[in-house]
């Protein structure tokens, strides 16, 4: 088999099981919020900015967590860009 064929194989499964663990992670995290959201909105006891710093954090974490992913895929950009190029060498 071809070396840069089997190198593009194990850089699609790589990519490909990123992008599905990051989904699953994205899931968990999305109803880890919905149940925070809930409990807090039945929480008398928590003040109002406790609330409101809970949901900055919230979206504080969704955008690091896209930055992430966008690292990433920058990462796995580059991989192609490099084996394209020795592809055409």
């Amino acid at each position: 088999m071809d070396q840069k064929k089997l190198i593009k194989q194990a850089l699609d499964f790589n990519k490909n099981a990123f992008n599905n663990v990051f989904n699953a992670l994205v899931v968990l995290q999305d109803n880890a919020e919905r149940a925070c959201n809930a409990a807090l909105e039945n929480a008398n006891l928590v003040p109002e900015d406790g609330k409101n710093a809970l949901g900055e954090w919230t979206e504080s974490y969704k955008k690091g967590r896209e930055n992430y992913k966008d690292a990433v895929n920058a990462g796995f950009q580059q991989l192609e860009g490099v084996l394209g190029a020795t592809n055409k060498a």
